[in-house]
């Protein structure tokens, strides 16, 4: 069963999503320049609201490179040394793993997308193997002051130059090794890795195929940027002195977005290793929290802080259709979410005529303002908490215990 999620969402003047020139992110569709929001930002904006939507902190994930650090942190907290000595313990503890660590940072080669528990397996993995993993910090210890004494030698011309040292090969794990990466990496009651999915370069067996997919929004007419062009003033400076003491701009546009997700139901099930319970959790706190999720860039001096406007949520056994096309022909109006709703509605209409609708289950549409051209009245929900009830309902997916939705106010 795949769930699909379409919303519609207007944004006063902002810039969400920068790109590396600091510009609101744009892409060229039907023609247009359009806004556009990434969809990392959509994911990572949506996970922080994970846990005001059911799920418990242990129940969602993290990415980082500083599960070292972490490690070490518990490994002291524990009486096995100051901080700097954990921190070599822990880092060949990772390397007997098979991963690979920047030694001058200390930080993984990549980020790691794992559960919360992740530090305290791989704390409890170099507890359990100390004796090595010291033996081998001490060993390299060694090495390295005989090194620097050979470099210092070469220095005073006492010995010839010694030869380059030749870069380390990365360790290929035992089984008993992949076995105990396996439990650092476990991802069986972690959602958001069970949504999002996790790609390890060195391991493509720790990889977990995404149950979610989710497209970059996209506004539904032509948009131009535009700039602010501000200043300063020292709020200590002498009343007889005039004149700015910082200016700027800072890009921004307004724009009205199609937003568009799925999640298979069958494959997120599958990632929680068939937890009936965690799924139906998950999958509700997927869909509040999409429909939560606005990306945190120039908030704080812009404040975008607006809530989607239309909304159409399709259940279906096979097939998934994202609705962009509706919009190939840029929106030209003066009452854009209007008919951006008009449009988005009559071509799923059209494409359900033409491709034929045998795999839908459900259709649900809602609007705050409850204009809603093109969908039957049974098909029409009057609330948020109402459309997601119908939407999980039909998926076999509605908790047994919902709690209390935390929706941001518009």
């Amino acid at each position: 069963m795949i769930i699909e999620l379409h919303l519609l969402q207007s944004f006063p003047v902002s810039n969400l999503n920068r790109d590396d020139m600091g510009q609101p992110k744009t892409a060229t569709f039907g023609g247009a320049v359009r806004g556009r929001i990434s969809s990392q930002s959509l994911k990572r904006s949506a996970r922080q609201y994970f846990t005001q939507n059911g799920l418990a902190e242990e129940e969602t994930g993290v990415r980082t490179k500083r599960l070292l650090h972490q490690a070490a942190a518990r490994l002291t907290e524990k009486n096995l040394g100051p901080e700097e000595h954990t921190r070599l313990i822990v880092a060949e503890g990772l390397a007997t793993l098979g991963f690979g660590i920047d030694r001058s940072t200390q930080l993984t080669e990549y980020l790691l997308f794992v559960g919360r528990q992740a530090s305290e397996f791989l704390a409890q993995y170099c507890i359990d193997k100390q004796a090595e993993l010291i033996a081998k910090v001490e060993e390299k210890a060694a090495a390295a002051a005989k090194a620097e004494q050979k470099k210092s030698a070469a220095k005073d011309g006492t010995q010839p130059p010694a030869k380059p040292a030749a870069k380390a090969a990365k360790i290929k794990p035992s089984k008993e090794q992949l076995e105990a990466a396996a439990r650092v990496l476990d991802a069986r009651r972690v959602a958001d890795v069970a949504l999002f999915g996790r790609m390890i370069a060195d391991n493509k067996g720790f990889n977990v195929d995404a149950a979610s997919q989710v497209a970059h929004a996209i506004s539904t007419h032509a948009v131009a940027s535009e700039f602010d062009y501000y200043t300063a003033v020292d709020d200590e400076k002498p009343g007889d002195a005039s004149g700015a003491d910082m200016i700027g701009t800072v890009d921004f546009n307004s724009a009205c977005y199609y937003r568009y997700a799925n999640v298979d139901l069958g494959q997120l099930g599958t990632n929680l290793g068939g937890d009936g319970d965690l799924l139906a959790r998950t999958a509700r706190a997927w869909l509040y929290a999409f429909v939560q999720a606005r990306p945190s860039g120039k908030q704080n001096s812009m404040a975008a802080l607006t809530m989607p406007h239309a909304f159409l949520g399709v259940v279906r056994d096979s097939g998934t259709w994202n609705l962009a096309n509706a919009f190939l022909k840029p929106v030209d109006s003066l009452d854009l979410m209007t008919d951006s709703t008009e449009r988005m509605l009559h071509h799923f209409g059209s494409l359900r005529r033409f491709y034929g609708d045998t795999a839908i289950r459900s259709v649900t549409a809602a609007t705050v303002s409850g204009d809603l051209p093109h969908v039957a009245v049974d098909d029409v929900a009057p609330s948020l908490d109402d459309f997601a009830s119908r939407v999980l309902t039909t998926a076999g997916v509605s908790p047994r215990e919902q709690p209390e939705t935390l929706v941001p106010a518009p």
